[in-house]
């Protein structure tokens, strides 16, 4: 048990020094860029999945290159997850807490370590597949986000990676592919 929570303490402290050295040189504006904007989610009115296609021609408000917008889109879902990570540890290791609302954390931190996996999967896969330069899955419930940073775009590619993103996750009924150009 020891060393489990001399591993968690490592981590976590790593992580804020991650986050601090990140914040300390990020840019000021980040918040004006469009993939911080919030997106409204949809009514399902159709057993059909629904399939969307953007593609995204601006730099980013901010100013910043492609990378950095990656790399802090990254760190905030690893910011997010963390946290989420937290309270469902905190649940488990309460006293006052049921067994079954124990059992529903450790699920719910299982879910979320595979989805995470399943993620970086598809990052590295669609990435080598396809050539391009980098690549951003978000996967939240039943909708995933992919973020291509390519030279060129089309339907097609568009319709490679939905594919590829339906048969990694098959939960997913919404999938968002976004071509961000490469530059």
């Amino acid at each position: 048990m020891l060393k489990k929570q001399t591993v968690w303490l490592l981590t976590m402290l790593s992580l804020v020094v991650v986050l601090s050295v990140y914040y300390v040189t990020a840019p000021k504006n980040m918040n004006d860029s469009p993939a911080f904007t919030a997106n409204k989610k949809t009514e399902k009115t159709t057993d059909q999945p629904s399939v969307a296609v953007e593609e995204a021609k601006k730099p980013s408000a901010s100013g910043g290159t492609g990378d950095d917008l990656f790399t802090a889109l990254r760190m905030k879902i690893e910011d997010e997850r963390s946290r989420l990570r937290d309270e469902l540890n905190a649940i488990v290791a309460s006293a006052n807490a049921t067994a079954e609302e124990k059992n529903e954390a450790l699920d719910k931190i299982e879910k979320l370590q595979a989805l995470s996996e399943k993620e970086a999967t598809l990052e590295t896969l669609i990435k080598s597949k396809g050539g391009y330069e980098d690549v951003l899955v978000r996967a939240d419930d039943n909708q995933v986000r992919v973020t291509i940073k390519a030279k060129q775009s089309s339907a097609k590619s568009a319709n490679e990676v939905i594919h590829m993103v339906k048969k990694e996750i098959p939960d997913a009924e919404y999938v968002t592919v976004e071509f961000q150009p490469a530059g």
